[in-house]
């Protein structure tokens, strides 16, 4: 499986062997590109999606990279309480420019340079959880403690 990624998708596994994780990128049939689609190729319940939504800082310009469950809808306002700074949705050019991912397929890891990160602490309740690797169709399994490991963010609620 691994040895047949496209080249996204390769990278993220690389981001997640050199973050001493023990994960495998899988490429789908289907597209994974929002929450709802990717458990329903996955076969998993849409609250185990590890969903990432990018959001420019507003004064300093600094992504925000926030890792919400999939059944859940981020509170902008808690998001800025958290970060300490507005902040506003990122645009597809700058999600691509600030991570090297297209929306849809935005990983946790892997990105051009690090990324403030915010975990959706109802991530914490899931044993196991699905989140994007590189591409709309490729997809790996972690714990939320490897996904809070490999990401060195913050949890907090989201909502």
């Amino acid at each position: 499986m691994a040895g047949t990624l496209s080249g996204s998708a390769r990278k993220v596994q690389d981001a997640l062997a050199a973050c001493g994780v023990n994960c495998s990128v899988i490429e789908m049939p289907a597209m994974t590109r929002t929450a709802r689609q990717a458990a329903a190729t996955i076969g998993c319940t849409v609250a185990q999606i590890a969903k990432s939504i990018v959001f420019r800082a507003v004064p300093s310009r600094s992504p925000i990279l926030v890792i919400a469950s999939g059944t859940n809808r981020v509170n902008v306002e808690r998001i800025q309480e958290i970060v300490g700074e507005a902040v506003e949705i990122a645009d597809a050019d700058y999600v691509r420019e600030m991570t090297g991912f297209v929306i849809g397929g935005v990983p946790p890891v892997g990105h051009v340079s690090p990324i403030r990160t915010v975990v959706d602490a109802d991530l914490l309740k899931s044993d196991v959880i699905w989140a994007a690797a590189g591409t709309p169709r490729s997809v790996f399994q972690l714990t939320p403690q490897d996904l809070q490991k490999i990401t060195d963010g913050t949890v907090a609620q989201i909502t």
